[in-house]
């Protein structure tokens, strides 16, 4: 049986056909080649057509490929695009990561001094999962982090932008005891609270814990207040950075006994990522009834949210049902006070301000304030978080970090 020849071979075969027929024509005269001459064009352009297809239709499908490629997974690396915002008023303008104008940041010696002292409080666990092994390991920079050590430079970051803005603000870490976290750093407390750390309960646990923190504290007031020392709290998630110093709330509106920062959304118009407290008698009992108040709507409500969002709609729910509510208050960055029960003063900070986020300000806050003050790194924007503190601390420059964090947020990263 003849072995069939591979189709690049018949074409060549084909090829030396036609050059015995032209060979032959030729010695039959001129006239018949002119002849065949057109069809030799005809046969020439018709291969270089079918070789030209092949490699265009080879291109489109690696070009497919590539296009695909960042679907299927999110980034593990900085990734660029536009800066929102650009050309609007009171806005960040930036030229890459380089910005075009300075936002006012104060300094520590700018903050007047109230005679009060300002700490910020977090809860944060380590689970077995956290733990085990360098199989999921990521790297920032030069770092190649394990679940564990992903987990705490998250925290470590969060309390070098605290150092970098409030230098004088202690830290409390709300942990699990099993959890035998060590940060060793200095003004920072580990202050283990017993309760149910399970990432299920986690939310939930949050609110017990913070409650629990204010009743150490309603406990240890005497002895401060003797000594003339007065304590505000802000508790806040281990994800944020504070770029500035906020410590301006409590003395530019005295009269309030929490704070909670608010956004332009219908379903979920308060975020629980930051909740400020007056560290007075009166601050503390209100704000401990306050969030009684809301884990009460969350177990008898929101458990079926209880991993996620459950906090947020039991906050919502309390301060829709038990004070006047006008939501179009909401939909304008601009702070104000309202009074629940007529007891509790409450004062609402817009989060483009006290709570930016990098997704929302790209579309709700149309880009970044000027004058932001936190930062919040919340899903899959983790890495961000990591990469903007290398980039502040190589360059100082905090003007600068927010334009990367600006032109970064969109994207989506694999933590």
């Amino acid at each position: 049986m003849r072995k069939e020849e591979p189709s690049h071979h018949r074409l060549a075969g084909a090829g030396g056909g036609m050059i015995m027929r032209i060979r032959r024509t030729m010695c039959g005269g001129w006239r018949g080649f002119l002849l065949l001459l057109p069809l030799l064009v005809s046969l020439s352009h018709l291969f270089s057509v079918l070789e030209l297809h092949h490699h265009e239709t080879g291109a489109v499908d690696d070009q497919r490929v590539k296009e695909k490629k960042p679907g299927q997974k999110k980034f593990d690396h900085l990734v660029l695009g536009p800066a929102a915002g650009q050309g609007l008023p009171d806005r960040l303008q930036c030229r890459g990561i380089k910005a075009l104008n300075k936002t006012p940041h104060s300094s520590a010696a700018q903050v007047s001094d109230s005679g009060a002292s300002v700490a910020f409080v977090s809860v944060f666990t380590v689970y077995n999962s956290t733990l085990s092994g360098r199989s999921d390991s990521v790297t920032v920079g030069n770092v190649t982090y394990s679940k564990f050590e992903r987990s705490m430079a998250i925290l470590d970051k969060y309390i070098r932008f605290i150092r970098v803005a409030m230098p004088q603000s202690h830290v409390y870490i709300l942990t699990d005891p099993a959890s035998d976290l060590r940060v060793g750093k200095e003004r920072v407390i580990i202050h283990p609270i017993q309760g149910q750390y399970s990432r299920e309960q986690l939310m939930l646990q949050r609110i017990r814990s913070y409650i629990a923190f204010l009743d150490t504290r309603l406990e240890d007031l005497p002895k401060l207040l003797e000594n003339g020392q007065i304590t505000h709290y802000i508790f806040t998630d281990s994800d944020i950075a504070v770029v500035d110093d906020i410590s301006h709330i409590f003395h530019e509106h005295p009269n309030f006994h929490l704070a909670l920062t608010f956004r332009n959304n219908r379903d979920q118009p308060l975020n629980s990522g930051f909740i400020a407290v007056r560290g007075t008698q009166e601050g503390i009992q209100r704000a401990r009834n306050f969030l009684l108040e809301v884990l009460k709507a969350y177990t008898t409500r929101y458990m079926k949210a209880s991993r996620m969002l459950g906090d947020q709609l039991a906050l919502a729910w309390v301060v829709k049902s038990q004070m006047p509510f006008d939501s179009r208050r909401f939909t304008k960055p601009v702070v104000f006070m309202e009074t629940m029960n007529t007891t509790t003063s409450i004062l609402f900070l817009p989060c483009a301000i006290y709570n930016w986020t990098p997704p929302e300000g790209a579309g709700q806050f149309h880009g970044m304030p000027l004058d932001v003050k936190v930062v919040h790194f919340k899903g899959s924007r983790k890495r961000l978080m990591l990469e903007a503190w290398n980039y502040f601390n190589s360059s100082s420059n905090m003007t600068d970090t927010l334009c990367l964090i600006l032109v970064s947020g969109r994207t989506k990263y694999d933590f």
